[in-house]
């Protein structure tokens, strides 16, 4: 049996992986206004749903299968007949996709959705000083902080959809956003990220060089230059970064393949929705010929680690759940292990990176 079977193989088993995943009542995390908040099965519109909703449009572009884009379409237009949850950071997530979705359907019921919340985003999603938009979540303000994990939840689907739909405003405060984080969460010294920054405290909480949060960028800054034309000027700043970033996750990669869930920390668990998203961008990297030898050798180690760590459920196993804002660095080494959407749509992007390498 040929590798690319295999990965073929593995990718089928994730999607049925993804769509079967179910909240089974582990964690009580009440949104805001007291409603139950559901980050682990895929009936809900929150940011781990939105990122397995990404990687299952990423999947649909490369194979073009139809199964995936009517699970996309019915997914969508029963959660918009239903209702969207109130706009924060992380209910944005879905937004990426279905600006995606759009693209290729030219549905005039998600232009208007689409519309509606980009307006909302530039004009009611609160502020931190100098104009970064403040982390709130479905269940937390967090005043005056921005985490990493933004540029993922909003600003891809700026940059996007502004891109498609000619909205050059949205597009410019995508990049003023990326630049805006760059600022304050890349630690100089490693090329890696912290998690967050509190303009209130004037500091990077527990100044985590955490996996998952580094991935976010990882995927991001290559994500960001393949959907929306960005200044040169901006493009080699941002590649110079995740040059920085990858110089140092190599040196960091354990001997598994895998990364541990605080990079330089070996004594924390290794994680692999984080070592997906590394995976994923070590080998697109290197497929563009923006990385070099070294990044597709770590790239196929990771690549390797994902696949071990997926259950004949196509279930990714030692992911860690969604990580609030740490105080210490003890707190990211007990963040429990759960199978969420997110572990599922990393490992799709990495397996299906590695289809296009071997090709």
């Amino acid at each position: 049996m040929s590798s690319n079977t295999t990965l073929n193989a593995q990718l089928d088993a994730l999607i049925a992986g993804t769509l079967g995943l179910k909240d089974e009542g582990r964690f009580h995390e009440p949104n805001l206004d007291g409603t139950p908040g559901d980050y682990i099965s895929f009936n809900s519109w929150e940011w781990p749903q939105g990122v397995g909703l990404y990687g299952l449009f990423r999947l649909w572009e490369f194979t073009r299968r139809d199964d995936l884009l009517a699970t996309l379409t019915t997914w969508f237009d029963k959660q918009i007949a239903q209702g969207l949850p109130p706009l924060n950071v992380n209910t944005t997530a879905p937004m990426l996709p279905l600006s995606l979705l759009w693209q290729h359907t030219r549905n005039d019921n998600y232009q208007r959705v689409l519309d509606r919340w980009a307006n909302d985003v530039m004009t009611k999603l609160p502020r931190t000083p100098e104009q970064g938009f403040q982390h709130v979540v479905s269940d937390g303000v967090n005043q005056m902080e921005i985490w990493d994990d933004t540029l993922f939840m909003v600003v891809l689907f700026l940059a996007h959809y502004g891109t498609v739909s000619g909205r050059q405003e949205l597009v410019d405060e995508a990049v003023r956003q990326f630049l805006l984080h760059a600022r304050y969460l890349n630690d100089p010294k490693t090329g890696l990220w912290y998690h967050g920054w509190s303009f209130a405290q004037k500091s990077n909480f527990a100044q985590a060089r955490w996996a998952r949060g580094n991935a976010w960028i990882t995927v991001g800054i290559l994500d960001l230059l393949e959907i929306a034309p960005i200044d040169n000027g901006v493009r080699l700043y941002l590649l110079e970064c995740l040059n920085a970033q990858v110089n140092t996750l190599i040196d960091l990669q354990a001997e598994s393949g895998a990364w541990h869930t605080l990079l330089d920390h070996p004594d924390s668990y290794e994680e692999i929705s984080a070592t997906a998203g590394f995976g994923y961008g070590l080998l697109k990297g290197a497929r563009l010929g923006l990385g070099n030898e070294r990044w597709l050798s770590a790239g196929k180690k990771a690549l390797q680690a994902v696949r071990q760590n997926i259950d004949a459920q196509g279930t990714v196993q030692n992911v860690s759940y969604g990580t609030r804002m740490g105080r210490t660095l003890d707190f990211y080494k007990e963040i429990p292990l759960q199978p969420t959407a997110y572990g599922q749509s990393l490992a799709i992007l990495c397996l299906s990176e590695g289809i296009r390498i071997a090709e």
